[in-house]
């Protein structure tokens, strides 16, 4: 879980930084703040919509072996309901820790730009 946090942490300065100077050398002194809210738009909408499906995933397979337990498609200990298993196995941790984990992971990535937003305006000379 380290890296996850890493990388949202040292991801944003980077790319700030990074157009923060080729904003000082092609005189637009705001690019790397620019650049920045649309990063944190996309990593937002980005991390809502793979939480959505993540949560969304994970509960349709869970109610996928709960409807075949009650003995459709062969009922237990048919082949259906092995793969039922399997996909419950997976959809589990999807629903309950991946897709949760997202808003962690967006809120961090938000706040890291939002606190280190001055780092990334140059200044021109005048």
């Amino acid at each position: 879980m380290q890296y996850p946090g890493l990388v949202c942490v040292v991801t944003p300065v980077i790319v700030g930084l990074t157009f923060r100077f080729v904003g000082e050398n092609t005189g637009r002194p705001l690019l790397g703040a620019e650049v920045l809210a649309s990063y944190l738009m996309f990593g937002t909408v980005t991390g809502i919509l793979m939480a959505l499906f993540l949560d969304t995933t994970g509960g349709a397979w869970d109610n996928a072996k709960k409807y075949i337990e009650l003995g459709n498609f062969g009922g237990k200990n048919s082949e259906a309901h092995k793969a039922s298993i399997t996909g419950d196995t997976v959809g589990d941790p999807f629903k309950d820790t991946a897709g949760p984990s997202l808003h962690v992971v967006i809120k961090l990535l938000s706040t890291t730009i939002l606190v280190a937003g001055p780092l990334f305006i140059a200044q021109m000379p005048e």
